[in-house]
């Protein structure tokens, strides 16, 4: 997804989901601010926000988690994740 991402995480014996969000942003962002991309033609520029303190952000500070607490919801979840590329019309099929 273009402004979001989609991520179906277990909780492993030394770390939480915030943990491992927490260290993903964190090199997510360090390799943007280190790096000038060349976009490719037709690719979104995803630029970072203004934010309050002396780095500008890329990420929103929080995020919505949701336990996932049996088989069927996670095929539900897999499945929402699957087709909502689809849905916003930037895929034809989930495969894509």
């Amino acid at each position: 997804m273009p402004e979001h991402v989609h991520l179906l995480i277990s909780e492993g014996p030394k770390y939480t989901p915030s943990l491992a969000l927490k260290v993903l942003k964190q090199r997510v962002s360090r390799d943007l601010r280190k790096r000038k991309r060349r976009v490719a033609r037709g690719q979104m520029r995803l630029a970072f926000k203004d934010g309050d303190a002396e780095l500008p952000r890329f990420w929103q500070p929080r995020f919505y988690d949701f336990n996932v607490y049996s088989a069927k919801k996670i095929r539900e979840k897999l499945e929402y994740m699957h087709a909502n590329p689809v849905k916003r019309g930037l895929v034809k099929n989930p495969s894509d």
